[in-house]
């Protein structure tokens, strides 16, 4: 009987055929069952206990040590078969990542389960990070971009939106943006010189806003103006137009003024009643132009 429980441990605990750290816990584990069997068999002895029984007995405590190392191999099997169900759900995770990130597959070898298993999870978190960040950053990307397709009526980037973005990408929307802004902060510039120059012209011309493009660029609130190349080309052509005008007054205006002073010269006009019509031969505005054109040349 002695025996047959130092085979089964031995056969439990691998003492044939494995490294000699395991084959020293089996022999060690064999000895101790040996030591508690004989010691077993001393107290039964001393109690009195009968052969048949001391038997019987014998083979409970076998029983019962087989039934404790089957019930211990069954539950390390189910935590290995849990350790490589893990592992499993962590190499298809992060084969999808890689797929989705464009990265190089995971692969690890040469390590023991466990340590596979630590690995995966560690490296599927960081690949988890990596995608959340790419994914923010895209979605910043887009939102700066549709600010900026609104001001200045730009067609959005081309990216798609439900992907996650590789790093050259997010590096060229980066950088499309990057001049994309630029080319609004001059158009900008140049929207508040072409306003100030609208805004003179249409002072001297003593004229107001009338269509709702004029309107648009008059508003206070310059940040709210499209700057569209339509709007900056209409903006210019309005400042021409503006100009033609104020051309085309100063000229009439200059020929009242030719004819004043021939006439005041022909009449000769004295100095002081000259000087009290100064304002009407400089300025140019709607009252000056009656003054001149309401005098009598025919004088």
């Amino acid at each position: 009987m002695y025996l047959l429980l130092a085979t089964a441990a031995a056969l439990y605990f691998g003492e044939v055929g494995e490294v000699p750290l395991r084959r020293f816990h089996a022999a060690e584990s064999v000895a101790y069952l040996n030591r508690a069997l004989v010691r077993l068999q001393d107290i039964w002895e001393e109690i009195g206990i009968p052969e048949e029984q001391r038997l019987q007995r014998t083979n409970d405590v076998h029983k019962h040590i087989k039934g404790l190392l089957d019930l211990m191999i069954a539950e390390e099997e189910e935590l290995k078969k849990r350790v490589l169900k893990s592992i499993e759900s962590c190499r298809k995770e992060l084969s999808i990542l890689c797929s989705e990130l464009q990265m190089p597959p995971f692969e690890e070898d040469g390590c023991s389960m466990l340590q596979m298993e630590k690995n995966s999870r560690t490296r599927l978190e960081v690949m988890k990070e990596h995608k959340k960040q790419r994914m923010e950053e895209l979605k910043s990307l887009v939102g700066k971009d549709r600010e900026l397709c609104d001001i200045m009526c730009t067609t959005p980037f081309c990216i798609d939106q439900d992907s996650v973005p590789s790093l050259t990408q997010l590096e060229s929307f980066r950088a499309y943006l990057n001049d994309l802004t630029k080319e609004k902060e001059c158009r900008h510039e140049e929207f508040v010189s072409i306003k100030k120059e609208i805004n003179v012209c249409m002072d001297d011309l003593e004229q107001q806003p009338e269509t709702s493009f004029e309107m648009d660029v008059m508003c206070e609130d310059e940040e709210a103006f499209c700057l569209s190349n339509d709007n900056i080309a209409a903006l210019k052509l309005l400042l021409r137009q503006l100009k033609d005008r104020k051309a085309e007054k100063e000229l009439l205006c200059s020929g009242y003024r030719t004819k004043i002073q021939e006439l005041w010269e022909r009449l000769q006009i004295p100095q002081e009643d000259r000087e009290a019509f100064s304002e009407h031969m400089i300025k140019s505005k709607k009252k000056n132009i009656e003054a001149v054109r309401n005098l009598p040349f025919d004088t």
